[in-house]
Formats: structure tokens, C-alpha cells, sequence
């Protein structure tokens, strides 16, 4: 048994000493030391030998077995070794070249004028409120003087999920759910997504609004006019003409069109302006009575006025696109230029 464990111990580290690789030596070592390898055989003729044998070949065994492991360690060393210098051999880093950079992600066209409009109003002192996309027709309709026999739903294009819910068209529901929540005096203004069952060049069927609404005791057209006014400077520069025309909205009397001198002739006529020397950017009007009724403020105490425009409108403008779609089909040649 002695001759076997020394025959054992000559060809394990014959076959490990020329091992081309790891995954060899492992294989090596298993079907030497492992469960059912050679030395397990070996060991199993333990049982016929005398009391007195057993101990002095147990320690041979012990021997053989801790030199066989030692010379796979040592030979895994030397393995690994000899890769990582073919690796380095084999493989050429230009450590002076640059690294990768990461493309950076940039804010949306609409989120910069969204942001850049909210800082305008809220220093002119109007806080920012939301609501709910998805609207009971009360507040999307009824509450701001239209009924539902009322013509000028049909201007809304609306989606109906049900004959009292709706997709919002317009951001001016935030409008009634402030005023029902709080008492005057209020300045609010209200950016949101909104929705409605229209689709080309100029028109999305979602899009998104910016409304703003100021309620107290004393507010005249003047107010409406100078808050818009100072708003319109603050986006488009001091130099441009600011007009009101007269208009019609079913929540507010008397109620104007506002235009801006075009951003893009200079007033002087364009094909954008349809050579008018005027760009139409967004409705206004003093608060009618009846939507004060539908929120419980007295009207005889209490007058407000309020405005919406549509975002990509004023995005279109300050950065001289002439396709609302753009802004949608996440095209990153176009998304890059902001």
C-alpha cells in the first residue's frame, strides 16, 4: 500500500507539472483527491491491513495527500501567472487616450419655458397649483359658465371617458378647486398637461397649458393688463409690442385676445404672422359673476381676472419652431439644440 501511495504522489505531479491550464489542473486534482478519485481508492484497502499498520500508513496517506495539494498550489499560481503576462503581452491599452463621456441628458424644450414661466409669475407673486388630469365635468365645464347644452363645449374637442368624466381640457379646473378651497385674496397659477381631439403642425392631442387666475376685492382690467404685460417683457424682451383684443370666453366678461408683436419679422410681415406683424399667444378676461357663484364668492365684493396660453405656443416663439410635433417625436437631433 506504501508503493501505491508513493506511485500515486509521482503521477499526480508528473500530470499537474505540465498542465497546459486551469480547468486542466482542476481536473487533475479532482481524479486525484477527490470523492471518487485515486486516493480514495487507495485508502479503502485500509480496512485489511493490522492495527499496528494502519496508523504509521495513515500518516503516509496524510503525507501524500498534503504534497499533492501543495503542488497544485503551487502549479495554479503559476498558471495564473502565466496568463496575466500573455494578457499583458496580448493585450494594448493607450492609456493616453481620452475616456468615454457619458451623454448627458438636458431638460425638455417645454420644461425650460415651463420653469422659466413659473419663475416669472411667482415673482409677481402667484403660487403654483395642480389637479387631477382625469376631471369631473363640474369642474371642467359647469363650474366655469358651461352648461351642457352650452355651445362652446364643442370648441373643447373634448375626450369623455364617461358622460360625467373627462379628459381635462384645460388646466383652468385647478382654477375652481383653488377657489373652493381657499377664501381671497389668491394668485395662482396652474401649468399641467391637457387634452383634446385635435392633431396637426400647430395643434396636439395632448399638449400643455399654463392658466393663472388673481381674486381680491378692487381687481380691474388695469391689474389684467399690467400683470400680462410685464409678463410678455419679461419672456420676449421690452422691446416687443404687447395689444388686447376683444374676444369671447364663457368664463370670463370682458374677455381679450392678447398678441405680441411677431417675434420673428419684427412687426414688419411674415409668412409665421400670416403678415400681419402679430402673433397671438394667449386669452384672457376679467372672472364672469357666474363662475364666482359656483365657488361661493361674492361677485359684489370680490373680482378677478384670469389667463391661459398654451406652452409649446410660447416655446414655438422664443425658439423659432414652426412644427408643434417636434416637441413629441423625441427626435435627439432636434432635443440636442436645448
Amino acid at each position: 500500500m506504501r508503493e501505491k501511495l508513493e506511485s500515486m504522489l509521482e503521477r499526480a505531479n508528473a500530470a499537474m507539472s505540465t498542465a497546459p491550464d486551469e480547468a486542466t489542473l482542476q481536473e487533475i486534482r479532482v481524479s486525484f483527491l477527490g470523492k471518487k478519485g485515486q486516493l480514495t481508492s487507495i485508502m479503502k484497502e485500509m480496512g485489511s491491513l493490522s492495527a499496528e499498520e494502519r496508523p504509521v500508513l495513515g500518516a503516509v496517506a496524510n503525507r501524500v495527500k498534503d504534497q499533492v495539494f501543495q503542488t497544485f498550489e503551487q502549479q495554479l499560481q503559476l498558471l495564473k501567472s502565466r496568463a496575466m503576462n500573455d494578457r499583458l503581452v496580448n493585450e494594448n491599452i493607450d492609456v493616453t487616450l481620452p475616456g468615454r463621456r457619458l451623454n448627458m441628458g438636458t431638460k425638455h424644450p417645454v420644461t425650460l419655458v415651463t420653469e422659466e414661466l413659473i419663475d416669472i409669475f411667482s415673482a409677481l407673486g402667484f403660487c403654483v397649483a395642480e389637479g387631477p388630469e382625469v376631471e369631473h365635468d363640474f369642474y371642467n365645464f359647469e363650474a366655469l359658465n358651461l352648461p351642457k347644452d352650452h355651445p362652446a363645449r364643442d370648441m373643447q374637442d373634448t375626450f369623455y371617458i364617461s358622460d360625467e368624466v373627462v379628459l381635462r381640457t384645460h388646466t383652468s379646473p385647478v382654477q375652481i378647486r383653488s377657489m373652493l378651497k381657499h377664501a381671497p385674496p389668491l394668485r395662482v397659477i396652474a401649468p399641467g398637461t391637457v387634452y383634446r381631439r385635435d392633431s396637426d403642425i400647430t395643434h396636439s392631442p395632448m399638449f400643455h397649458q399654463i392658466e393663472g387666475f388673481m381674486v381680491d376685492e378692487n381687481i380691474t382690467f388695469g391689474d389684467l393688463k399690467g400683470i400680462l404685460t410685464t409678463f410678455i417683457h419679461e419672456c420676449f424682451g421690452t422691446k416687443v409690442g404687447v395689444r388686447f383684443r376683444p374676444s369671447f370666453f364663457p368664463f370670463t366678461e370682458p374677455s381679450a385676445e392678447v398678441d405680441i408683436q411677431c417675434v420673428i419679422c419684427g412687426g414688419k410681415g411674415c409668412r409665421v404672422c400670416k403678415n400681419s406683424g402679430w402673433l397671438e399667444i394667449l386669452g384672457s378676461g376679467m372672472i364672469d359673476p357666474e363662475v364666482f357663484k359656483s365657488v361661493h364668492y361674492d361677485s359684489k365684493r370680490y373680482s378677478g381676472f384670469a389667463f391661459g396660453m398654451g406652452l409649446e405656443r410660447i416655446a414655438m416663439l422664443k425658439y423659432g419652431v414652426n412644427d408643434l410635433r417636434l416637441f413629441f417625436e423625441n427626435d435627439i437631433r432636434f432635443l440636442r439644440q436645448f
